[in-house]
């Protein structure tokens, strides 16, 4: 093992105002599409209450510990995501490089879902109604020109942000959506939790039917836990680079996992009261927030200002993802290649662009163009979220309890707890990471 020090010439590198802009900042990376969009369904089509405890269960023990390792190697390099591999063994540099690389193809699929959430607000604003939801879905994907214009407007905005820097962009977007996000699903809750019916959705969610526990349940539950907490995608990392030296990560690692399974929990109360109430089915899967909902608020009472209130929650939801994962290869280029962050934020416009816009056309014009069996955007869907992040995840885990004598920068002075610490990152983890590579690559 080795001791990694800071370098001098770091010394001017950025840190967050405070802890508080830091933790807001992670959690609004936390905080996206995983929580709002993907657990409500993954946790409908897995039995509910039994998947929700699982989840609990995965995301404070297990997750915990592949979180804090990467906070560490950040908090402790001060680098970038590839600098900071190269300083524990500068032959790491290149596995370093899967990190930027995972977010560009993760927000080249990601953004995608940010345009058709843009469209959707707009769809609330003018009154609009579909005679069948579904239909409207696949008629709209297929529409070229305006997804393509839509998916570049949401990537240009998460740019925005991410070229301004942390403290004029980052830091600034995070601490004005951050509060709206939670103002409006605290009351999109209390509106849930009022319609009739209401106590069913709730019964579903937190009444547990244990005979519905799997083996399939089990790792889509962890799946989840380490998607929505952004583990393996370098983002985690590079904003914990910015951390300075008087800050407890262990306090700030519990803090996120707090944070983002509060929102977890919270968009599930608004979302199955809902389902519930209007006779729909908790398993509809991934149209849940695109097909379903929309059926829901075109029969509620005022029911496009609750479209439009819940679509923008899930837009500040995505945003604040999408700025964080923009951070990692603009952090990468600027420090790398030793050039302005607007020249690398215009450069990772370009790359990005470049490959989302046929992922976004994979509804359409380029619908039959298949790889492997799959689109372009379900294959860079299944890319990132089946190999590249449980892969980062485990070399993260990897050089964390072989490369560095974190002894002295974690939190756990108790031998035994650190002692359980180390065998979960060294032993533990990977091995469970490894099972979640093998099962993705079948």
């Amino acid at each position: 093992m080795m001791e990694v020090t800071r370098e001098k010439s770091m010394e001017n590198r950025p840190n967050w105002t405070s802890r508080y802009a830091f933790i807001l900042a992670t959690i609004g990376s936390a905080v996206g599409l995983g929580n709002i969009w993907r657990f409500p369904y993954i946790m409908g089509q897995h039995g509910g209450a039994v998947f929700l405890i699982t989840y609990l269960i995965l995301i404070t023990t297990i997750c915990f510990i592949p979180l804090l390792a990467e906070l560490s190697i950040g908090k402790i390099t001060q680098k970038e995501c590839i600098g900071a591999y190269e300083s524990i063994n500068p032959r790491f540099k290149y596995l370093g490089m899967m990190n930027p690389v995972a977010c560009i193809l993760v927000a080249a699929f990601y953004f995608v879902v940010g345009g058709w959430i843009i469209n959707y607000i707009y769809l609330g604003c003018t009154d609009f109604e579909a005679n069948n939801y579904a239909t409207y879905f696949s008629s709209f994907t297929q529409n070229s020109i305006p997804t393509c214009i839509l998916t570049i407007i949401f990537l240009f905005t998460c740019i925005f942000f991410t070229a301004r820097g942390i403290k004029k962009g980052v830091e600034v977007a995070n601490n004005i959506m951050m509060p709206l996000l939670a103002v409006i699903l605290i009351g999109l809750v209390i509106y849930s939790l009022n319609l009739p019916n209401a106590g069913v959705g709730l019964a579903y969610m937190f009444k547990p039917d244990f005979s519905k526990i799997n083996g399939e349940m089990f790792l889509c539950a962890l799946g989840q836990a380490l998607f929505t907490l952004s583990i393996g995608m370098g983002t985690i990392l590079t904003y914990g680079s910015y951390i300075k030296d008087d800050k407890n990560i262990a306090k700030s690692a519990y803090s996120i996992i707090f944070f983002d399974t509060m929102f977890a929990l919270m968009a599930g109360i608004m979302i199955f009261p809902a389902i519930f109430s209007f006779g729909l089915e908790p398993n509809s899967g991934a149209g849940l927030v695109f097909v379903t909902l929309p059926h829901i608020f075109a029969q509620m009472t005022g029911g496009n200002f609750v479209s439009v209130a819940f679509f923008t929650l899930l837009l500040f939801a995505a945003l604040t993802s999408g700025i964080s994962i923009l951070e990692v290869p603009v952090a990468s280029l600027t420090e790398r290649l030793k050039i302005s962050r607007l020249k690398a934020s215009a450069l990772v416009f370009l790359i990005v662009a470049i490959i989302a816009l046929p992922a976004t056309l994979s509804f359409g014009l380029l619908k039959d163009i298949s790889i492997f069996n799959k689109t372009i955007f379900d294959l860079l869907d299944y890319l990132t979220a089946n190999i590249m992040m449980p892969l980062n995840a485990l070399v993260i885990c990897l050089l964390a309890g072989y490369g560095l004598k974190l002894k002295g920068h974690m939190f756990m002075q108790n031998k035994t707890l650190a002692t359980l610490f180390n065998v979960g990152l060294r032993i533990i983890i990977p091995i469970v990471l490894v099972g979640v590579l093998l099962i993705g690559l079948q």
